[in-house]
């Protein structure tokens, strides 16, 4: 099954909250999502039942990848339960998580006993106060690196640390990052502020090019291109000349990878997205619980990917988008 530019359906990323216990200021800035915020009722959200059998509807399909995403998945009660679910849906050969890591002493473990392979942990600074002030609740680095000891210690396959850069913000953080996973078995990857939602308060002025950022790294430590794992992947890879790891770069805004991308979406109250950057959902939820069988599902999921067009990070420029659903409902 391919879209109107050719590109197939490999990739399905769930938000299983919209619910987060940081309040990120690319993401959920704490002036929006305050006290009074209404977030989603529990009515609302798909049950577990609902995700495993939308996950083996898209599988059919020909999606083989699912990531766990939010809000912060995590803080939706019984996750390594929907996990082990998922991991038994046939063809499909890989789980990942987003994760801000805070629960990961908790959970890091259940999650890995119940099939989970990878996991990505947010983390833009390793000083507490600009962290705290990109967290909005100054929220202290070392709970985010117990997260990442947490997640080492259960034996994922793959830990993945990845960094939001605002050049007003944490650009000063770039080579603490860099000096303090190289040589560790996680790969770090650096994120160009992007314009995701309507509320971060997003200006091109506060981009920082990746290949400006690899740049300063390569300049300390020299690196080379790495060839991507798979077609369609999202960061670019380099590893370090003298063994010392690998590094990655996401660069949605000055590189755009939508000419690859094989990923959809599906929203914490169950609407599909077919762009990180859409406007509008394509209600899935309705249907499903109005009785309708897996094969009428499985066209309307079908029609909708024929129909794609989306390509937003080539068009930014020419086109710019307003009212794009927010990131905590549909994840990175």
């Amino acid at each position: 099954m391919q879209d109107t530019l050719g590109r197939p359906l490999r990739d399905l990323r769930i938000s299983v909250t919209d619910r987060c216990n940081m309040r990120c200021t690319y993401c959920m800035p704490k002036e929006i999502f305050g006290p009074e915020y209404a977030f989603l009722p529990q009515s609302e959200l798909l049950s577990f039942d609902e995700i495993e059998r939308v996950a083996r509807i898209f599988a059919a399909l020909g999606v083989c990848k699912l990531r766990i995403t939010g809000g912060e998945p995590l803080v939706r009660k019984g996750l390594p339960e929907l996990i082990q679910r998922l991991s038994q849906v046939p063809g499909i050969e890989d789980i990942a998580l987003t994760t801000n890591g805070l629960l990961l002493p908790q959970l890091a473990q259940p999650l890995r006993e119940a099939g989970l392979k990878r996991v990505t942990i947010s983390l833009d600074a390793l000083d507490d106060e600009t962290f705290g002030r990109m967290n909005g609740l100054n929220i202290k680095v070392e709970r985010v690196l117990k997260g990442v000891q947490a997640a080492e210690e259960a034996g994922f396959e793959l830990v993945k640390i990845n960094s939001v850069i605002k050049k007003s913000q944490n650009l000063h953080a770039v080579m603490d990052l860099a000096e303090h996973f190289r040589g560790t078995r996680h790969t770090l990857r650096f994120i160009e502020f992007m314009d995701v939602g309507n509320h971060n308060q997003w200006d091109m002025k506060d981009v920082i090019p990746s290949r400006d950022i690899l740049s300063m790294i390569h300049a300390r430590h020299p690196l080379e291109p790495v060839n991507p794992n798979y077609k369609g992947e999202v960061a670019k890879r380099y590893r370090y000349l003298d063994g010392q790891g690998e590094i990655g770069f996401i660069s949605s805004v000055t590189d755009a990878f939508c000419g690859t991308c094989t990923r959809a979406r599906i929203s914490s109250d169950g609407q599909i997205y077919t762009c990180l950057f859409g406007t509008l959902g394509y209600d899935l939820k309705t249907p499903l619980r109005a009785g309708e069988t897996d094969q009428e599902l499985s066209g309307r999921i079908t029609r909708l990917w024929s129909l794609r067009t989306d390509r937003y990070s080539e068009e930014r420029a020419i086109k710019p988008r307003e009212n794009k659903i927010e990131m905590s409902r549909i994840g990175g």
